[in-house]
Order: structure tokens, then sequence, then C-alpha cells
């Protein structure tokens, strides 16, 4: 299974489990375990997230996660789900 294709499934699976719009719990990593950066060091070929959006993940706040799964759904031409469009 491609890369994109498993961070589809996680997007899917938190969405499903309602963990993008809970506020009594921590946003869900994008992290699939396929972390290695693009040839031209963009981003993360396995989570499409950029090194800054990776160092600033665990300190980032709901929203902020919010709008990085936003950010690198777009950047892996994903659909986005209805909660963070």
């Amino acid at each position: 299974m491609s890369s994109t294709k498993m961070l589809a499934a996680r997007a899917c699976q938190i969405s499903a489990g309602g963990q993008f719009v809970s506020d009594s719990a921590a946003v869900p990593s994008p992290c699939i375990s396929v972390c290695r950066m693009s040839p031209d060091r963009s981003h993360c070929e396995g989570c499409f997230r950029t090194l800054d959006e990776i160092r600033a993940w665990s300190q980032a706040g709901n929203d902020e996660r919010r709008a990085i799964w936003a950010a690198l759904l777009r950047r892996a031409g994903l659909a986005l789900p209805e909660e963070l469009s």
C-alpha cells in the first residue's frame, strides 16, 4: 500500500472516531511510520509534514494540529474530512 493510501486511511480512521473535533483529547499524529524526507527535503514522504510541522507537533494545541493535518492532506493531494474543511 502506498504512503498516500496509508495516510488517507489514517485520516479516515481519525475522522470516523471523532478525534478531529474532540477537545478532550489531543488530535492524533499523522505519522504512519514511513519516516523519510522527500528528495527535495520539503516534507516527509510518509505523513507529508514539513520539518517545521514535525518539530511543532508535540507542543501544538488541537487547533494547530488540525491546521497541520489540513495542510498535509492538501500537500498529499487528498480530500479533507468535513471537520477540517
